[in-house]
């Protein structure tokens, strides 16, 4: 079996951008040369996520609502008293959405849906570069 381990740099902005990273990973596990196993795609740091979704704009709108919702912006985290700054929100969104998805390679292709996209999710109060890394497993 094969492992291979790549990384994908994204720029976000603040609070709640979703980038579609789908083609990156795609690309990375055609340059793997992996044809049939899996790829895990995970987001080191706690305040970023990766999932699948139907990336329209409809949804690019109603995620942040959603997550604005569940985990609002305008109350006071303990975090915010732990270490003195502002992205309490920022934790509990990426704490409930997750920092890891595995998809399938089948054929050396990553299979999603005909509306599904892999999307990374950054929830941080500010603008940054991230890194997400992709672990290529296979044959």
């Amino acid at each position: 079996m094969k492992v291979e381990t790549k990384y994908l740099s994204i720029d976000v902005k603040a609070d709640v951008d979703i980038k579609d990273i789908t083609n990156d990973v795609q690309n990375a596990v055609r340059e793997s040369g992996v044809k049939n196993g899996i790829v895990t795609i995970f987001v080191p740091g706690s305040t970023g996520s990766v999932s699948t979704m139907e990336y329209e704009p409809g949804l690019l709108k109603d995620i942040p609502r959603a997550l604005e919702t569940i985990a609002p912006s305008n109350i006071d985290y303990e975090h915010h008293k732990t270490w003195h700054d502002d992205n309490g929100k920022s934790h509990v969104r990426a704490t409930i959405m997750g920092p890891s998805i595995v998809v399938p390679i089948v054929d050396g292709r990553v299979i999603h849906g005909t509306w599904q996209q892999i999307v990374f999710l950054n929830f941080d109060t500010r603008p940054r570069r991230r890194q997400v890394v992709l672990q290529i497993m296979g044959l």
